[in-house]
């Protein structure tokens, strides 16, 4: 069984970690694989405007496989060599893919989500939590460090100090706690988070696709490029949208005072 699982709901994908047993441990063999294969899958869809990724079980993900890890398997076996190659054949393969998805992507954090986990949920563009969910950077309790670009993502979504003060303690922190630091945007009661998440998904799904997929790439260099850099980004960008239909259609809804009908084109 893939460790994920994609279901389509029109122009939305749910994507779903699928180990419920071992509360979607990442790390087997394979699991990079899959899930490049599974974001390489909806990139490729045009008719796909939003994903949501969510946790089969009680969890979100726990992380790091730490039955892998004690046996020595998967990306954590072998030698330093072996171990980095696993990390940057395995590990960095699942979190890059889900990073530079193109079309937005909302986390339904339904669970725990803790290490690995908690980095692969913060790939996410939107987090949406359940009133479950706890989430923590816990690597130091197990005597190692961020593996899969949490020390990067981490504190530009949090700050420096609450992510050193996540990192440095291992403390796990509550739905509520994570709201407050801005790990995640809202908490919702267990039971109606896939509802949220659609909802939200909807409203994303109803705008123009092209200009959507090149505003997520725009905040997705805006992270790291200069303000000149993203200045002439902004600029060819806009210059491509000004050409498409559906710059036009929503236009003319605006002044016709309609809801816009975007098509892609």
């Amino acid at each position: 069984m893939s460790v994920i699982k994609l279901d389509k709901h029109g122009p939305i994908m749910v994507m779903t970690l699928n180990r419920p047993d071992a509360m979607n441990a990442l790390g087997q063999d394979g699991d990079g694989k899959a899930v490049a294969a599974a974001c390489a899958e909806i990139t490729a869809d045009p008719e796909i405007r939003c994903a949501i990724l969510t946790g089969a079980g009680r969890a979100f993900s726990a992380g790091g496989d730490v039955k892998a890890m004690q046996n020595k398997t998967g990306a954590f076996g072998g030698k330093p060599h072996d171990i980095r190659e696993g990390y940057r054949r395995n590990i960095h393969m699942i979190v890059r893919s889900i990073y530079n998805l193109e079309v937005p992507l909302v986390a339904a954090v339904n669970g725990p989500a803790i290490g690995l986990g908690c980095d692969v949920a913060c790939m996410a563009d939107i987090r949406l939590a359940s009133d479950k969910a706890k989430m923590g950077v816990t690597f130091l309790k197990l005597g190692l460090i961020p593996g899969d670009g949490g020390a990067w993502l981490l504190p530009r979504l949090i700050g420096a100090s609450r992510a050193a003060e996540l990192l440095f303690t291992g403390d796990v922190v509550d739905a509520e706690t994570a709201a407050e630091w801005g790990l995640v945007s809202k908490v919702v009661p267990a039971d109606t988070l896939m509802d949220e998440a659609m909802a939200l998904a909807n409203r994303i799904a109803g705008q123009p696709p092209q200009a959507l997929r090149l505003a997520k790439t725009l905040l997705r260099h805006g992270t790291t490029a200069s303000y000149d850099t993203i200045m002439e980004m902004s600029a060819a960008a806009q210059a491509l949208m000004h050409e498409t239909d559906d710059h036009m259609e929503g236009v003319n809804a605006i002044l016709e005072k309609r809801t816009p009908d975007f098509k892609g084109h």
